[in-house]
């Protein structure tokens, strides 16, 4: 992501653990990217901006393009062992994409079988039907995933936040505060 100058916050309960956002280069809801960014950033934890290529990331505010931000990994040479958490943020194309990249999938696919805390707002559950994550579990998601969730085998919820095991989800940028909250939680306690 974008170079931060400012200095490290002090220890927290995410102090030492890397934490990945993992998105499309393209098409990420840019508060739902920054917001959560933030809190791993303050709690003491090491975020890290995952894309399936190197070439920066395209952010969205709703359909307007925003910011741009580096990428610090490619996800096919991110191992799961290295990390202690993955969050998805939404936006409608981001998770759209990143659900045809078979190293993101697979790599969902293996943080869920570590039982490592997966974190995912929006529309991001997309990519988590993709990898065959969503079946007996439930969670909630921007509305319109209803449909896409219950066929997947998943329970669907209308609430801020969701928790079922390793698994975090919110609906929209409205719950960042409560997502973020739980975020740190769960990473702190795995």
């Amino acid at each position: 992501m974008t170079e931060d100058t400012t200095p490290p916050p002090p220890a927290g309960p995410l102090q030492g653990r890397t934490v990945v956002f993992l998105v499309a280069n393209e098409g990420v809801e840019q508060v739902e990217l920054t917001d959560p960014w933030e809190a791993v950033r303050n709690a003491g934890g090491q975020p890290m901006l995952v894309a399936p290529t190197n070439d920066d990331v395209q952010a969205f505010d709703h359909l307007d393009k925003a910011d741009t931000f580096s990428v610090d990994a490619v996800v096919g040479d991110v191992s799961v062992d290295d990390v202690a958490g993955v969050v998805l943020p939404g936006g409608v194309a981001n998770p759209d994409q990143l659900r045809t990249e078979p190293a993101a999938v697979r790599f969902l696919q293996q943080m869920d079988a570590a039982g490592r805390p997966i974190a995912v707002i929006c529309h991001g559950p997309w990519s988590l039907i993709e990898a065959g994550v969503v079946d007996g579990r439930t969670l909630t998601s921007w509305p319109s995933l209803r449909t896409d969730i219950t066929n997947a085998g998943g329970t669907w919820v209308d609430e801020p936040v969701v928790r079922d095991g390793n698994l975090i989800s919110s609906r929209k940028p409205d719950d960042l505060p409560r997502f973020c909250d739980a975020l740190v939680s769960l990473v702190a306690g795995s």
